[in-house]
């Protein structure tokens, strides 16, 4: 096929393509012209509503925390050396100011009993010069210099018994001694941990709760506490909480004292803890999935006059599977809980059915 039939061939197939073109959009318009517009509100879905009304709210919070001696602190000793006495039965109970190891002190000792003998020496001299002194034998300066003497004798000898006192280390308070981590004949210093002991009389825990139940939580609140082996539940009572919320977690740590506790509970323990708050006896709960989460505000759909209204909320506690609303919603309002990504605003809605709502517990 020569050139000139080619580009023929080829503008011709343009042509009929566009009158094709042209034919469908004049087609497509007729159509829609012929189509009567959809008028606004005019579909209607079919959902699933409750029925807003007053709820009793038994506020509970749900929170895990650690149990804690009373005391606790970990044995080191103040100064370095060789152990030449230790007296550490591993679990018992041991009173306040117990010895329970020994440095040897024997170069510490010889240097007092030097001291000793000079301030023996020294208080002679002083006796003497002050009889002297009487008849003018001797200088109120010799007499002065000899005094001296005698107060920087003792002076050393207060410190000699100082640093063999360090040479002992003794219980701080009366509590359980742990494992111990050397033996007789070790040579220690001040960062070497000999053993620990805790204060069990009496013990606490640690919690930490969302910052938006910051301001629910009292000194005096009770909470039921379990754990993980022990069946017989057990329970403690806020006795503070931190100035401050944490800035990463968000959370705001409480503590807690632990009534009357058994035998079998122990420091370290893994907790679960129900804190229980004030009731709210006329609380607005709905259900979490009813919530339409925005980047302004979460809001529910509330059917007025058959017709969908998104209304804008103020949330309260939380629970496993309600929400309280603080503002926005009013007894006897009718509220979406399904159809939600259909709902638009004003559509036509019909109530397929309403769902009832049972009193809840937050957590």
């Amino acid at each position: 096929m020569s050139k000139g039939k080619l580009i023929f061939v080829c503008l011709i197939t343009i042509i009929f393509i566009i009158l094709g073109y042209v034919k469908y959009k004049n087609i497509q318009e007729k159509k829609s012209k012929e189509m009567p517009p959809e008028k606004p509100g005019g579909k209607t879905i079919k959902a699933d509503a409750i029925v807003v009304q007053y709820t009793k709210l038994d506020n509970e919070i749900s929170s895990n925390g650690n149990i804690l001696a009373q005391d606790e602190v970990q044995l080191q000793p103040e100064v370095s050396g060789r152990v030449i006495q230790l007296n550490i039965q591993e679990g018992s109970m041991v009173s306040k100011g117990t010895l329970l190891m020994k440095i040897s002190d024997a170069d510490l000792r010889a240097q007092l009993g030097k001291v000793k003998s000079q301030l023996a020496v020294a208080q002679s001299n002083v006796k003497r010069l002050s009889e002297l002194l009487k008849i003018n034998g001797v200088s109120q300066s010799d007499y002065d210099l000899a005094e001296n003497q005698v107060s920087t004798l003792k002076a050393d000898m207060v410190l000699l018994e100082v640093q063999i006192a360090k040479t002992e280390l003794r219980a701080p308070f009366t509590g359980k001694l742990g494992l111990r981590n050397i033996s007789v004949g070790a040579y220690v210093t001040p960062n070497t941990i000999i053993a620990t002991i805790q204060n069990i009389h009496q013990l606490k825990l640690d919690l930490s709760i969302p910052e938006r139940y910051a301001g629910l939580v009292q000194k005096g609140n009770k909470m039921d506490c379990t754990v993980d082996g022990i069946s017989a539940p057990f329970q403690s009572q806020v006795i503070a909480t931190d100035p401050q919320i944490d800035a990463n977690t968000r959370n705001l740590k409480v503590r807690a004292v632990i009534l009357n506790p058994n035998t079998h509970l122990i420091p370290g323990s893994y907790v679960r803890v129900a804190l229980k708050l004030n009731e709210t006896p006329d609380a607005i709960m709905i259900p979490s999935n009813a919530i339409i989460p925005d980047d302004k505000a979460n809001k529910v759909v509330v059917v007025e006059n058959g017709k969908a209204q998104f209304v804008p909320l103020t949330l309260g506690i939380r629970s496993s599977s309600d929400v309280q609303v603080l503002n926005g919603l009013k007894i006897r309002d009718t509220v979406l809980v399904t159809g939600l990504l259909q709902a638009k605003p004003n559509m036509n809605i019909k109530i397929n059915k309403i769902v009832s709502t049972n009193p809840t517990k937050s957590n």
